[in-house]
């Protein structure tokens, strides 16, 4: 099936979009995380294709060549969510399922939380919904498992991360072909903005998030080191529509990668649903 490629302008940044699927399928908007651009779904999208959906994949903020602002603020939760609304606005979607996976998780929740009227349903992957993280962090290990960020925030991080071929990414599980477009000039310090602009400061208030009132799936795998199971079980208490919490056995924290047909299969169960 076609995929269309398309550059979308919002605002002053231009982001490279992928558009496809059947014309007359339900729309499925793939926000992608950290450090890995929307090519991580790249074994999920032909799967919801043949179910009959709708995709719009794009590489987000400090992802796309055309989408590299200068200065830390410009990273802010806020203008996450914003380029993911203003990119539906000029495709034209009025309505579309939202899936993310790590930080797209995190824009995921907020975007269904705070625009129930633009979003059907929801799919979060790894990503618990942000008040369950604030309860892991308090209350199990977790706040030992996320003591990765504050070497994501350093100054030198860029430079500590691409060191000896991005030894450090590819230990992480980054494969070579993920880590190519990190590689260029600058590439890496916008991602890495994505961590300086919301995890310092008062980030109780950056991350805060309603609760979810549309139907949502919580899709986690038992294997995740960075994200804990707490924060991906507790999110059920954040979420006040049909909910359903999927433990994926074995499978570590790179979930569109590594566990692509299962993670298609619930997206399209949740859209079923609807």
């Amino acid at each position: 099936m076609d995929t269309q490629q398309r550059a979308v302008r919002v605002g002053e940044n231009t982001f490279d979009v992928r558009i496809g699927g059947p014309e007359d399928g339900k729309w499925v908007l793939l926000l992608h995380g950290f450090p890995v651009n929307s090519s991580c779904f790249d074994a999920v999208v032909p799967r919801l294709h043949e179910s009959g959906l709708r995709t719009i994949v794009f590489d987000q903020r400090g992802y796309s060549p055309g989408a590299r602002p200068d200065g830390t603020d410009a990273y802010h939760l806020s203008n996450l969510v914003d380029d993911a609304l203003g990119v539906l606005d000029e495709l034209g979607v009025r309505y579309a399922m939202v899936v993310g996976h790590d930080w797209g998780g995190i824009v995921a929740w907020h975007l269904a939380a705070k625009h129930l009227d633009r979003f059907t349903s929801l799919v979060a992957a790894s990503t618990g919904h942000p008040s369950a993280m604030r309860d892991a962090l308090s209350s199990s290990d977790q706040r030992e498992k996320s003591s990765y960020i504050k070497d994501f925030i350093a100054d030198d991080a860029e430079e500590k991360l691409l060191a000896r071929n991005g030894v450090l990414l590819r230990r992480a599980g980054v494969t070579a072909d993920e880590l190519k477009p990190l590689m260029e000039p600058g590439a890496l310090t916008g991602p890495l903005n994505w961590y300086r602009a919301n995890f310092t400061g008062n980030i109780a208030d950056t991350l805060a998030c309603p609760a979810v009132e549309i139907p949502t799936t919580m899709v986690w795998g038992d294997g995740d080191t960075a994200l804990g199971r707490e924060q991906a079980e507790l999110s059920g208490r954040y979420a006040y529509s049909d909910y359903r919490f999927c433990v994926l056995p074995g499978v570590d924290h790179w979930i569109p990668q590594h566990a692509a047909a299962a993670l298609a299969s619930e997206i399209a169960l949740r859209s079923a649903m609807f």
